[in-house]
Order: C-alpha cells, then sequence, then structure tokens
C-alpha cells in the first residue's frame, strides 16, 4: 500500500506557473472492495535562479523628461513558485534613478526606473546601472543585467494613451485573429515625433507574446495561440506606445484580459475495476463495477449531479476520547468547567446531539450537571482537595436518528490543592493546659536531640511541606530545631549556670502561597534525675487542674479491670487442674479391670490442660479390638467425625510418656 516516487519529480516541469501542483490517482482495494481517490501535491524548492531575457538593456532618455517620468524595465522570469518565485528587484546606486517595484494581479513583480533628478546631456551623455533580480528563496537566487541609458537631446512631446487600463473578456474557445481590444495613443508632435508604433512592453512574459499579436500601427490586439480556461483565467498585458524622433517619447498602457470558460471538457468516465462474470445469483446490490467521472471545466460546466440521501450510519465522533480536568479547591458553586465537544457527518437529526451524564455513582449527579444541548459541564457544588482528590464520569454524546447511535466520553475531574490547611502540632498538645516537659541533663554534648515537634497539614505537594525556625527561646544559643525534621537538639553543650527551665517557641511554616502557620512552645528542664523534674513541675503546674479527678479515675478503672482479669486467669487455672487430676483417675480406674463393657467413649483433654503445648498432640482412632488394629494418626487438630467422643493421643518431647486413651473389649496386658 505504499506509494513510492518512481521517478525524479520536476515541478516546473509538471505544472509550470500553476500553483498548487498536484498529482491526482486512485486506489482500489479489493475483498471488501473498496475505492479511494487521493492527490500528491508537489511542493516547490528553489532550483531556480532568475533569469533575464538579455544581459544587457539600452534605454534612449530625453535630457527635457522631466522629474518623476518612468520607464519600464525588462522583467526576469523564475519558474519557481511562491516564495521561491522572483519577489524583488534592486538596482545600483545612481544620483538620478531610484528602482519602484510593481506587483501584477497574479502576484508577479516587475521594475520600473523613475526619474528623481533630471538629466544633462553636456554633463553625462551616458550612465551605467545595474539592475538585479531577487527570489525568496533561503539563500536568495539572484540575476543581474546591465542598463545603458542614452541621454539624447528633447523629443517636446510624448505619446499619450486616453487611459491607462483596458479591459477585454474573451472565450477560451476563440479562433485565432480574433479582436481582444484596440488601444489608442496620440502624440502632438510634428512629423516623425508624432508618428506612434505600438509594441509590447519590455516586461511583457514570453507566453504572452505567444497568444496574443498586436498591430504596431493600429494598436489592436488580437488572439494568436489557443487560449485554456483551466490553464490561465486572467492575462495582464503591458503594452506602450512610441514616438518616431530621435529621442522617442514612450507611453504605457496595460490591458487585462479575461479568459470564459466554456464546455469544452467532456466527463472523463474511468472504469476502475470490473467484475465479470457476474453469478446469476448475485444479489441486489453486488457490486459490478467501479466508476469514477471528471470534469476539467468550472463551476456548473464541471458538475455532475448525484443526489445521496442520509442514512443515520455515524455515531457522534467526540473531539477528544477522554478529558481531565483540574479544578481549584473552594470553587465558586455553578462555574463551567468543561465543553464536551463532538461532531456527526450525518445530516438533520441524524446529526443533532444530545449530551446526558451516566450516573453510575449518585455523587457524582449531586455534584456535578451537563447541558443537553452544547454539552458544557458545570461544577453545583464548592470541592475541597482534602475531601475527595478525584472525580470519574463518562458523557454520552447520542445523536437523533432512529435507531440512535451514541459514544461515551469518560471524564476525569482532579480537585487540585489550595492552601488553606495551616500546620496543625500533634506534639506538644497545643489545646491543653497540661505541660510536656522534657528533660535533659547538665552537661550534655551539643548535637544531643531532646525532643522532637510532630506536625502535619492537611493540603498536600508544598502546601504540606512544613518548615520548623525557633521563633524564641530562655537561651537562643542554647538549643536549635531542624529545618525540616522539627527535632530539637543542643547547639552547644550545657553548662552548670544554664537556667534550669527553658521555654521555646517553635514557628511551623508550610510553603504555600500564601504562608500559613503555626506555633508550638515546648518547656525544657536542665536536671540530673527525674524526681528533680518533678518537683519542677509541681510548682508550675496549675493548682486547679480540671482534669486531675478523670486522670485519678482513669488510673483507678485501669487497676480495677487488671485485678478483674487477674482472678479470672486464676480460676480459669483451678478449673483446668480439677478436670486434669479427674481424667488421670478415670485413667487409673480402667486399668484395674481386664475386662469391661463397651460403654460410651470417655475424652481426655490434655491439650487444654495446659501442661503441654498444643503442637505435640495428634488424635488417634482406635477398633474395639485395638491389639489388632493399626494407629491412624491425622494431623493435628483436624476434627473428628465423632464430635466429642474423640480419643487424645498426646505424643510428647523424648522423656515425656505417650498415652492412647480408647474404649475396647479388652485392655492389652503389660506385656503386649
Amino acid at each position: 500500500g505504499a506509494l513510492l516516487v518512481s521517478e525524479r519529480i520536476d515541478r516546473e516541469e509538471l505544472c509550470g506557473a500553476l500553483s498548487p501542483c498536484s498529482l491526482s490517482f486512485e486506489i482500489v482495494v479489493e475483498n471488501p472492495l473498496e475505492l479511494y481517490s487521493g492527490a500528491v501535491e508537489i511542493q516547490d524548492i528553489n532550483d531556480n535562479d532568475p533569469v533575464f531575457p538579455s544581459s544587457q538593456a539600452r534605454l534612449e532618455i530625453s535630457e527635457s523628461v522631466a522629474a518623476g517620468a518612468r520607464f519600464p524595465l525588462e522583467s526576469a522570469q523564475d519558474p519557481d513558485v511562491g516564495i521561491n518565485s522572483l519577489q524583488t528587484y534592486q538596482l545600483s546606486a545612481n544620483p538620478h534613478f531610484a528602482l519602484d517595484v510593481q506587483t501584477r494581479v497574479d502576484g508577479s513583480k516587475y521594475a520600473e526606473l523613475v526619474l528623481e533628478k533630471e538629466l544633462d546631456r553636456e554633463e553625462q551623455r551616458e550612465l551605467h546601472l545595474v539592475l538585479t533580480a531577487l527570489d525568496g528563496g533561503s539563500p536568495p537566487r539572484s540575476a543581474h543585467v546591465q542598463i545603458l541609458i542614452d541621454v539624447v537631446d528633447a523629443n517636446d512631446n510624448a505619446p499619450v494613451f486616453n487611459q491607462s487600463t483596458y479591459k477585454a473578456s474573451v472565450r477560451e474557445n476563440t479562433p485565432s485573429g480574433t479582436l481582444v481590444a484596440r488601444i489608442s495613443a496620440y502624440d502632438l508632435d510634428d512629423g516623425p515625433n508624432g508618428d506612434i508604433v505600438y509594441s509590447f512592453s519590455s516586461h511583457t512574459p514570453a507566453k504572452v507574446r505567444e497568444l496574443f499579436a498586436l498591430d504596431s500601427a493600429m494598436g489592436e490586439l488580437r488572439v494568436k495561440g489557443q487560449l485554456d480556461y483551466e490553464e490561465t483565467k486572467l492575462y495582464e498585458i503591458y503594452l506602450q506606445a512610441k514616438d518616431k524622433g530621435a529621442a522617442p517619447g514612450v507611453a504605457h498602457c496595460k490591458v487585462l484580459v479575461e479568459v470564459i470558460d466554456v464546455n469544452d471538457n467532456a466527463p472523463e468516465v474511468t472504469v476502475t475495476s470490473v467484475y465479470s462474470p457476474v453469478p446469476e445469483d448475485a444479489a441486489p446490490g453486488t457490486v459490478v463495477a467501479l466508476l469514477s467521472v471528471t470534469d476539467l471545466d468550472s463551476l456548473d460546466n464541471g458538475l455532475i449531479l448525484v443526489q445521496v440521501s442520509d442514512v443515520n450510519d455515524n455515531a457522534p465522533k467526540p473531539s477528544q476520547d477522554s478529558y481531565d480536568v483540574y479544578v481549584l479547591e473552594n470553587n465558586m458553586p455553578g462555574i463551567s468547567i468543561l465543553n464536551v465537544s463532538a461532531t456527526d457527518p450525518d445530516l438533520g437529526r441524524n446529526a443533532h446531539l444530545s449530551y446526558t451524564l451516566l450516573q453510575s455513582d449518585p455523587t457524582v449527579g449531586h455534584l456535578f450537571s451537563i447541558n443537553r444541548e452544547n454539552g458544557t459541564l458545570y461544577l453545583l457544588t464548592s470541592l475541597d482537595h482534602e475531601d475527595q482528590v478525584e472525580f470519574s464520569m463518562m458523557v454520552q454524546v447520542q445523536d437523533g436518528g432512529s435507531p440512535p447511535l451514541a459514544t461515551n466520553v469518560s471524564v476525569s475531574v482532579f480537585v487540585t490543592d489550595l492552601n488553606d490547611n495551616a500546620p496543625t502540632v500533634l506534639y506538644p498538645h497545643p489545646n491543653t493546659t497540661a505541660t510536656y516537659t522534657d528533660v535533659v541533663a547538665p552537661g550534655t554534648p551539643a548535637g544531643h536531640m531532646v525532643t522532637k515537634v510532630v506536625a502535619v497539614d492537611a493540603d498536600a505537594g508544598y502546601n504540606a511541606w512544613i518548615s520548623y525556625t525557633l521563633l524564641q527561646a530562655t537561651d537562643p544559643s542554647l538549643f536549635s530545631v531542624g529545618l525540616h525534621s522539627g527535632e530539637i537538639f543542643t547547639a552547644r553543650q550545657l553548662q552548670e549556670d544554664d537556667a534550669p527551665q527553658h521555654i521555646l517557641v517553635i514557628l511551623l511554616k508550610d510553603h504555600g502561597e500564601p504562608v500559613l502557620s503555626a506555633s508550638a512552645t515546648v518547656s525544657i528542664s536542665v536536671a540530673e534525675m527525674v524526681k528533680e523534674v518533678l518537683t519542677d513541675l509541681t510548682d508550675v503546674a496549675p493548682t486547679n487542674d480540671p482534669r486531675r479527678h478523670v486522670t485519678f479515675y482513669l488510673i483507678l478503672a485501669v487497676i480495677l479491670v487488671s485485678a478483674a482479669f487477674f482472678i479470672t486467669m486464676l480460676s480459669v487455672g483451678i478449673f483446668k487442674c480439677y478436670k486434669w487430676r479427674q481424667s488421670k483417675e478415670l485413667f487409673n480406674s480402667s486399668r484395674s479391670t481386664l475386662y469391661r463393657t463397651p460403654g460410651p467413649f470417655h475424652h481426655i483433654d490434655a491439650v487444654r490442660g495446659g501442661f503441654t503445648p498444643p503442637n505435640f498432640y495428634h488424635q488417634v482412632y482406635l477398633t474395639t479390638d485395638s491389639r489388632q488394629s493399626d494407629l491412624l494418626c491425622k494431623k493435628p487438630f483436624t476434627s473428628s467425625p465423632l464430635g466429642s467422643r474423640q480419643s487424645t493421643m498426646r505424643n510428647g518431647e523424648p522423656g515425656l510418656y505417650h498415652q492412647i486413651v480408647g474404649t475396647a473389649s479388652r485392655l492389652p496386658t503389660p506385656a503386649e
């Protein structure tokens, strides 16, 4: 399926001055059968220099010509197009002439000499100028032409056209020799100085000279070649009238020739693919052939009209499959946060779209609303980043066809954080009258961590990044605080003459905008023993603490619960010992009789006795004729189908005994 270049492309050879230059093609894809049309646009590169018709141009200008007179110069031609075509002209420096660059209707450039200072034949009989043509490439290409100006004696009157611009229109199939326009000029001089000769201006393109002819005596412009509307729609032709004086006067005019399109191109029907033979049982609608129709004419001449009715065969196509929306918290209720857009290439009702918010989460319906007609999503309430960071929802875009087609678009709304929460101090707790005092011993060296201020910030990111600074201190030189850790260190070794009690005020700031802050007060005592600190605390503690009684009751409750737990555990232990002794007596009594009548199973719970760890026990089952049966051991703690009538085998470490209790018709003898 790759389209390759088979030979070197020359845009100027393919399209000439036409822009854009494109080549059309068609591709047939089979199974399934599809037809694609395409075009390759050939882009221009700056590979051609501007070219003058000749390397030298000669002008004869009378010394009597007044300042402001204009003299057309031969135009350079550049087959490139666009910016790479001819863009401007430059004239070598001189005291008499300036250069005026004009633009034609088709965008091409031409230059005229403008006399700024009158000539004097006695002072200078000849002038040498250089005209440079530049294109717009990078770097630009250029061409040069030498301009030789002969200063001659005056011819009093120059020819004058009766109008500066002529307009004409001609059909593209006009035969050669047809009159297009008649130009006219007059000269007030007598004799040769008043005889006028008409000609094309020097900067008229060669292509125009091939298509049109000008009668030099009558000034009649006629069709010479074959005009083609599809090639050029408008021609801008520059003509001049010159008298026959020794220093001929020259006048200039412009003729605009519009080419009218005629229906001279029949539609071209191209059979792209034919499927033959066609099976006799082919269903209606089976493709037999692919045809393509083209017409080179313009407007109505180039149309072939086929009416196609629309069916709803296109689902709405959203501009994006998903949207991520970022909303600042604490927003104003009712603001619009997103416009979900979609298109439908169908027509009429089939292209009428409606937008619906699918509410898989009931919370979404209370917070968001969407305009059914234009897809604008509104936020109904104010959001809080600390409450919920992200909301996910689905917007359904449905057309008005029958049946309707729909497309779902996922929308994620992210609540971005604002710095609306100040740091919260967790330790020491700020909302209490109790004093948190940390103790440090005298002589503690520098760098010792005394305590730590613990704080959190409900915001996120930089808004929650807390820095700690020492705001106030009893002795600022004694303690320092970690900028980001909140750890309080000794800045130097404690001396005996340092104050025994220190109060530090720590400032906590986040990194939001604006900055929010909080403070924490830390009390540090310098003491050898805790008793000294307690004495100091007693001195500084408030006399009336409303929570003293609460603390007392809490301590009393803990003591009572502990005592109850101890008594309970002691009672359970005594009960287990009692049960163990009872089971032991039962076992001893069973050994006193060789035979006994089968009766109900007895259960000895050795595990619950608490004498050996549970992992030393296995469950076994014995038949009534135990001495002829093998032991069937199960995994530890596996339930027995006999329920509470199971026997328990105690299996201990080396040195421990093995005990098997069961019900049998006969107990084994000691020898067995």
